[in-house]
């Protein structure tokens, strides 16, 4: 996990430790949105994925603070949108949460495979604009 991490953060052009985070915030909002068995697959196909996931599916440092709490309240996260919120939340510009889509997605496609990627994209509304 710490090559695919170091390579995001150099892409993207963050601290390691913001990108192992992201990186498992997208990872777990992918877990939750997008086609269970594609979704799986793709997470257990990228080394270390799984204990991403576990580690920081829907955190965000402050709680999501009010926008957050309502966001939750309306619909489990608020979808793509929640997710750029708790991303900006961690110190994130778009020009960089939409680099981290990117990456991520070119990351899962070299561990799970173009079609199992594309499969979990294509079903998350709003996702393939980003990457």
């Amino acid at each position: 996990m710490n090559e695919i991490v170091t390579q995001i953060a150099d892409k993207i052009g963050i601290e390691p430790a913001l990108a192992e985070k992201a990186l498992g915030m997208m990872l777990g909002f992918l877990q939750r949105e997008a086609d269970d068995g594609a979704v799986a697959r793709m997470i257990e196909a990228i080394p270390g994925g799984a204990d991403l996931v576990a580690r920081f599916n829907g955190e965000s440092a402050g709680g999501g603070g009010l926008l957050g709490s309502v966001m939750s309240a309306l619909g489990g996260g608020g979808g793509i949108m929640g997710l750029g919120q708790q991303l900006m939340s961690e110190g994130l510009g778009m020009g960089e949460i939409t680099a981290l889509a990117r990456e991520t997605i070119a990351a899962a496609k070299q561990y799970a495979g173009d079609e199992v990627v594309d499969q979990v994209v294509s079903s998350v509304p709003g996702l393939s604009q980003f990457v």
